[in-house]
């Protein structure tokens, strides 16, 4: 028996590749698919099941084509209703791969369908769980996606996965290994470790929600503090429940090399927003007008799926050159496949015709320092409120990114402001945006939070409420 895990750091996502005598199991498959049929082929098994922990919110899952190319069933807990053939298993129901069982287990409160899958290892030992995202490390599963879906509200969700984690999950052996479908940076949860696997007894002991005296506890306990989910989490839902485009496609579609002239033709005619995936310095010294800067080497896909939202909006491109098939396949893991060219040469080639650019107001920590006035000096911290609480620049406004949609209104466009966030690469995305839709008034700040903390501009540890967002 061999037990993988295959993490992907964009989406704080695990998904688990496990053989035993010739035969395999997926569990939560990404959409590209090719790697896990090379590996197939490399270790000469044959992928005897497909299994899906839930419908997933937050990525795009690869079952479907798997199914396709290998023949495999896909598996979904009980009262999954999927639009495509697949087995619904039962509560307990055993499957058999190799000298290996994987037991059934549902467990609801997440989603309806949750389930976690427990392998059981040719001895008939519980060896370990696949948690999906009913346990994670330090967390479980927030309770609140679901509640259009179910008819209920994220308290009953909330209850019923008190009560699956308690008859299902806590019963278990403490030397069971817990591998669960996401850790830390996941918007699936709100405390998760940055470990992807540990021993069910050890979370017995660490995790809150697991050391609540009562259920009405562990209710309020989960529920508090949940953010508003990304907005292209419903769109994902439907995807992996009902069917998508072949992935493949969807990639030859998208690598559509395109000429300036063609480009900036096409970004007039189809209404396209142009996603500019450079690293944010390089963007901040000249991007064509209109981008959206959203850099391939952070947590791109959630921060596209968050600020674009609707995964049918047209996209074209501009990368750094060699990168576009990179940036189109982390697109399609979040039902972005509506790409329809990239800029050939990259913004190089753009340049070099003397087509209209823009910038941005970037400065220095040492230029912010000197321009600083206390009591005068507006500054909006874009970073998330645990970090805003943290430490912030004193009397500075906190404006998460994911929240710009609602605090873009209240911005006075005669007051200058300057914008920072950890390191620079959100605030990048917040200046784009801003100066897409005409605000301009603002200087953004080099390094974020991490190189003014290097300054002597004022810093205070303790929350002013009264700027804070709700």
């Amino acid at each position: 028996m061999n037990i993988e895990q295959i993490y992907t750091g964009c989406l704080a996502q695990g998904a688990y590749y496990i053989t035993s005598n010739g035969e395999a199991v997926i569990i939560d498959p990404l959409r590209e698919i090719q790697p896990y049929l090379e590996r197939l082929e490399k270790d000469n098994v044959k992928l005897k099941y497909i299994l899906e922990t839930h419908f997933h919110a937050d990525f795009v899952s690869g079952h479907l084509d798997l199914a396709k190319a290998t023949g495999a069933d896909i598996v979904f807990g009980p009262t999954a209703a999927p639009e495509f053939d697949c087995i619904v298993a039962e509560d307990e129901q055993i499957l058999e791969v190799g000298d290996i069982k994987i037991k059934v287990l549902h467990t609801p409160g997440h989603t309806m369908e949750s389930t976690t899958y427990l392998l059981i290892d040719a001895d008939g030992n519980d060896h370990a769980i696949f948690s999906g995202d009913t346990l994670f490390l330090g967390d479980v599963g927030r309770p609140d996606l679901a509640q259009k879906a179910a008819n209920m509200t994220q308290d009953e969700l909330a209850g019923h996965l008190y009560d699956s984690l308690m008859t299902k999950i806590m019963p278990l052996a403490d030397d069971v290994i817990v591998y669960p479908a996401h850790g830390a940076g996941s918007a699936c949860g709100k405390n998760m470790m940055k470990e992807t696997v540990d021993t069910l007894g050890n979370q017995k002991k660490v995790n809150y929600a697991l050391n609540q005296p009562n259920k009405e506890a562990f209710i309020e306990a989960v529920t508090d503090g949940l953010l508003p989910p990304p907005a292209y989490f419903g769109a994902n839902v439907a995807m992996n429940k009902t069917g998508y485009k072949n992935v493949d496609d969807v990639i030859k579609t998208g690598l559509k090399a395109l000429s300036p002239k063609e480009f900036e033709a096409a970004a007039e005619g189809t209404g396209a927003l142009i996603l500019d995936t450079r690293d944010n310095g390089d963007f901040a010294k000249g991007f064509i007008p209109n981008s959206v800067s959203i850099g391939i080497g952070g947590d791109f896909a959630p921060w596209v799926g968050a600020m674009i939202g609707d995964v049918q909006q047209p996209l074209l491109l501009v990368t750094e050159p060699g990168m576009e098939e990179e940036v189109v396949i982390r697109l399609t893991r979040v039902g972005f496949d509506n790409v329809i060219g990239f800029l050939e040469g990259g913004f190089e080639s753009w340049t070099k015709e003397d087509r209209e650019i823009d910038k941005v107001d970037r400065i220095t920590p040492a230029e912010f320092e000197s321009r600083f006035k206390k009591d005068e000096s507006v500054v909006y911290d874009v970073r998330k409120e645990s970090e805003y609480e943290a430490e912030h620049v004193d009397e500075a406004f906190s404006r998460p990114l994911a929240s710009l949609n609602d605090w873009i209104k209240d911005i006075n466009p005669d007051e200058h402001f300057f914008m920072h966030c950890a390191g620079g690469y959100r605030s990048m995305i917040a200046a784009s945006i801003l100066q897409s839709r005409g605000y301009r008034n603002f200087t953004e700040v080099e390094g974020g939070m991490g190189a003014i903390a290097e300054t002597k501009v004022p810093k205070t540890d303790f929350v002013c409420a009264s700027k804070t967002l709700s």
